[in-house]
């Protein structure tokens, strides 16, 4: 038995953890990783009342995610920090509310609607193309702002059959204020110490949301519901009610519009660093007879390879977290109900065990069919992320557009990561975006 844990398996010391203060705040990512490195794929961390499992390890991962997956519940603080936003979405929710939700939204998932949203992506490479083009010559492009920016577009037509210009912004901005203010408070060190004005700048965030969402809301009722794809009309026309269509609606803001973003500017950054990579890229995307599409994604097996790559080694999804609902045994542990799991997808991605040369960026490892128990970008099992296929669809055709007659190098040295909602580079991401001599705007 652990001295530390009722966990019978290996962890730092309480001593430990308190020394680690600091880097847990700085970059949980990487004290996660450091945990598992020196103490097994599955290792205990102790804390008060409430055993912690940190997992890293495939087969356990697969035991809670999948196999298990109904032995697992979401009643996390990673989760109920969420849901101070969220509310109980598809995201951070759970129970029968969970599955009745995603069956009403899964048709906007279906090949027709993704089939809306690549064209929709198509369009929003070729603004990230022109935002570039309007720089002075020789100043970077602010990636991680200017992906935000292009993607607002798919997020408004996928979330409402509309053009969201005015509105998207301001619910992209309102949610990811609440959300740091909120992740700030996951990460307190001393349970419950959450200052006065955190908590008054977290109600107006949150009533901003609620100003904006009530706003779409509005706006798609008085539009037709027959046969609707996107997830507001699909809501609306099932009956559910205001609120429970605003809590999606804010979750697929987060679950989709952040992670997209995320995903889109560490992929650009990695070509910027890779050339060779960079290289195939653009002679897979020069192939193509016009400008990409639907139809084009088979096309491209190395730009989805090199996001698929990103996605290894910046899963927006950097840590997965579960509650045993009853007594299991994982990773040949046992654990008890009540136990909180932490699966370190970073860790996961990133163990020379399972990967070879774990850091480098090599798309090609992609190109050949496998399976990957030890690759979980979007989770896996039943939660399996539902916009995943939307997700990718989305992240290839930008890229397909942009890098059809851009090319993108390194504006400085690579970034520092934060571990936030999503992996963040720290302070931005500047590159310079180029195009390609030959070209035409």
């Amino acid at each position: 038995m652990n001295r530390y844990s009722p966990l019978d398996v290996g962890g730092p010391s309480p001593l430990d953890m308190v020394r680690a203060v600091p880097r847990i705040l700085r970059a949980p990512h990487l004290f996660l990783t450091e945990v598992t490195a020196r103490h097994g794929a599955a290792a205990a961390i102790p804390l008060p009342r409430t055993p912690v499992l940190v997992l890293a390890d495939p087969g356990g991962v697969r035991r809670v995610l999948v196999d298990n997956a109904r032995g697992y519940g979401k009643a996390t603080i990673q989760y109920n920090a969420l849901a101070t936003v969220t509310g109980p979405g598809l995201l951070a929710g759970d129970g029968q509310r969970w599955r009745t939700h995603r069956r009403v939204v899964q048709p906007a998932f279906h090949h027709a609607g993704l089939r809306d949203v690549a064209a929709h992506a198509v369009h929003a490479g070729r603004r990230l193309a022109a935002e570039a083009d309007a720089l002075a010559p020789g100043r970077p492009l602010e990636v991680l702002d200017a992906t935000s920016r292009a993607g607002l577009e798919v997020v408004g037509h996928t979330l409402a059959a509309a053009d969201l210009s005015n509105d998207a912004p301001l619910l992209v901005d309102a949610v990811g204020r609440a959300l740091e203010l909120v992740v700030r408070r996951a990460a307190s060190p001393v349970p419950g110490a959450w200052p006065t004005p955190s908590r008054a700048r977290l109600a107006r965030e949150v009533a901003a949301v609620d100003g904006v969402c009530a706003r779409i809301l509005a706006d798609r009722a008085r539009r037709p519901l027959d046969d609707p794809r996107d997830l507001v009309g699909l809501m609306l026309a099932a009956g559910m009610d205001d609120r429970q269509v605003r809590d999606e609606l804010v979750t697929f803001v987060v679950a989709g519009h952040e992670t997209v973003a995320s995903s889109l500017t560490w992929t650009l950054d990695l070509l910027s660093r890779n050339p060779s990579a960079l290289a195939s890229v653009h002679d897979e995307v020069a192939a193509l007879d016009a400008a990409p599409g639907w139809d084009d994604l088979p096309r491209l097996p190395y730009l989805r390879a090199a996001v698929d790559e990103a996605l290894r080694l910046y899963p927006p999804a950097w840590v997965i977290t579960r509650q045993a609902l009853a007594d299991d045994v994982v990773a040949g542990v046992d654990v008890p109900a009540g136990t909180l799991v932490i699966v370190c997808t970073w860790a996961l991605h990133r163990d020379p065990a399972l990967w070879e040369d774990p850091t480098a960026f090599r798309p090609e490892r992609f190109l050949e069919p496998a399976r990957r128990d030890h690759y979980v970008p979007f989770g896996a099992g039943p939660r399996l992320c539902i916009g995943r296929d939307l997700a990718l669809v989305e992240e290839v055709l930008v890229l397909a557009e942009l890098l059809r007659t851009h090319t993108v190098r390194p504006a400085g040295p690579p970034r520092t990561v934060d571990a936030l909602v999503t992996l963040r580079p720290r302070g931005g991401l500047p590159l310079h975006v180029e195009r390609l001599p030959g070209s035409r705007p």
